[in-house]
């Protein structure tokens, strides 16, 4: 089987009103099908529960987007028993069968693009541009995924020994629970689930409870794309029932997580409790946040610094791992920076995300409050230069928010707040930013602006940051060209999109037979 090389899939442009009318249409139709309940699956098989939760519109708290049975802890144990039945057939399923699915399934998500995109900008509040942005990388996944199986499934290079025949190959570890995050609902979802199945395991899937849909149509993606019943399962349900139920089982292997630090740990620490007739150390591959910085040197253009902080900073609200929560500028150029960057953060527009405004809400009413008691410790902590209350309408509205001459130590500055709030620290050269910008117990993104070539080489080898970049925002990794992973409590540096992270569900099987 061969493959064209992996390319980026393009993001729609949405300067042009014909696509506009197009994502508007799409919304229209999703709209009429709001309201429905569907069921869980395991095994291919439709089950319901007594307990239902609905997820809901954060531009339009009173709009229910869709209602979901409640998964259990009886069925939890159920699907990873189910998950490992199947496993016994799907491991065996050759690299370039599950490969084909995955492709089919890229352009079952091209031809709904538009609906996928609706469905997004309605659960939890994305504009057109980053909806269509969390598709094209879903879309991006499956494809470099899809090629990824085949390289590890091909001929593996080994040293040669004398008198024997030796085969190096890549097989499938068993059971995966994955759970992802609200905040990239759609691509995250698909990239860990995917990453799994085509290494030829089978997953769990337990959805955010406040994106389910995205898995709703994940599922309904890879059935029609021609996946065994069972190799997917979907069950949507509390972290701490059924999450924790799947994360203990003894015959779940691995989890793949994307959330907060503090989920994250807690999942570390159940999974490596070795539980009553569990023959294996489970792996994790966590994914968990972070405090990114840009660095803004005094030897830089000024109003590209500002562009890049505030894209990275309030896009989708702030409420990206990877989203910038601090500017570290240098004193000699910070009365201009922060000048600038007040002009630029008033003129956000805040409102309905179906409207396509600049800015939406954030996710909750819980991460709402949650971010409004940060804004209010942030004045007490900084000198507040825009924002800091909530903006109007019937959602989950903050306006941008920005505190100046922010100590780098405060709370502000060192606790992921996860919406959209910007600490801007003064430096008074070089070397203290990077001193600064390292002083987190995070390490997953940030970026550096200056024209300063040793400056440039000197963060490369300081900034401890998966995801370092220069001269332009810290948001916006591509599969492939950025692949995606922090140090420390950032996560497990698992890189998502990236040639090594198939190994992270594969296991490594040498054969060596004596010849004559």
């Amino acid at each position: 089987m061969k493959l064209k090389p992996f390319k980026n899939e393009p993001i729609t442009d949405f300067s042009k009103s014909s696509n506009v009318e197009k994502q508007k249409k799409a919304l229209e139709k999703v709209k009429s099908q709001l309201g429905k309940t569907y069921d869980l699956k395991i095994d291919g098989i439709a089950y319901q529960t007594d307990k239902k939760f609905s997820s809901t519109n954060p531009s339009n708290k009173d709009q229910v987007i869709a209602n979901f049975y409640k998964g259990t802890k009886e069925l939890a144990e159920m699907a990873v028993e189910k998950a490992y039945e199947k496993f016994q057939e799907w491991r065996f399923v050759p690299a370039e069968k599950r490969a084909k699915i995955l492709l089919k399934a890229a352009e079952i998500v091209r031809k709904r693009r538009f609906e996928i995109n609706a469905w997004m900008i309605l659960e939890i509040g994305k504009n057109y541009t980053e909806a269509d942005a969390d598709t094209a990388e879903a879309i991006d996944f499956m494809e470099f995924y899809a090629r990824e199986a085949l390289r590890y499934d091909s001929k593996q290079p080994i040293t040669p020994v004398k008198g024997e025949k030796n085969e190096l190959v890549y097989i499938p570890l068993g059971v995966g629970v994955v759970i992802p995050p609200w905040n990239f609902p759609f691509a995250i979802l698909v990239g860990m689930s995917t990453a799994a199945i085509v290494s030829g395991n089978t997953v769990v899937l337990k959805p955010s409870s406040d994106t389910p849909m995205m898995g709703q149509i994940f599922y309904e993606i890879m059935e029609a794309a021609g996946l065994p019943k069972g190799v997917l399962n979907f069950l949507p349900g509390s972290g701490g029932e059924v999450g924790d139920t799947l994360v203990a089982h003894p015959k779940t292997r691995f989890i793949a997580f994307t959330g907060s630090m503090e989920v994250g740990i807690h999942i570390n620490e159940l999974a490596a409790k070795v539980q009553p007739g569990q023959i294996w150390l489970k792996r994790v591959v966590a994914e968990m946040g972070g405090k990114d910085s840009i660095i803004v040197d005094n030897e830089t253009d000024i109003d590209d610094a500002v562009k890049g902080v505030v894209t990275s900073a309030f896009g989708f609200q702030g409420q990206k791992c990877s989203a910038c929560s601090r500017a570290i500028v240098d004193k000699s150029i910070y009365d201009k920076f922060v000048e600038k960057l007040k002009d630029a953060v008033e003129q956000i527009k805040v409102g309905p995300a179906e409207e396509n405004y600049q800015m939406g809400p954030v996710a909750s009413e819980s991460a709402k409050r949650s971010i409004m008691n940060y804004i209010e410790i942030g004045k007490q902590e900084g000198k507040l230069l825009v924002g800091g209350s909530l903006a109007e309408g019937n959602g989950h509205y903050i306006q941008p928010t920005v505190f100046i001459d922010v100590d780098p130590m405060a709370r502000i500055s060192q606790e992921e707040i996860f919406g959209p709030v910007l600490a801007v620290i003064k430096s008074d050269n070089f070397d203290e930013s990077i001193k600064i910008c390292n002083n987190t117990i995070y390490g997953l993104t940030g970026a550096v602006y200056t024209r300063n070539r040793k400056k440039i080489e000197k963060a490369r080898k300081e900034l401890l940051i998966g995801n370092l970049y220069f001269n332009r925002k810290c948001t916006g990794a591509l599969v492939g060209g950025h692949p995606f992973g922090g140090f420390n409590m950032s996560g497990t540096d698992s890189k998502a999109g990236g040639r090594d992270y198939l190994l992270l569900f594969l296991q490594a099987k040498l054969m060596s037979e004596k010849v004559k």
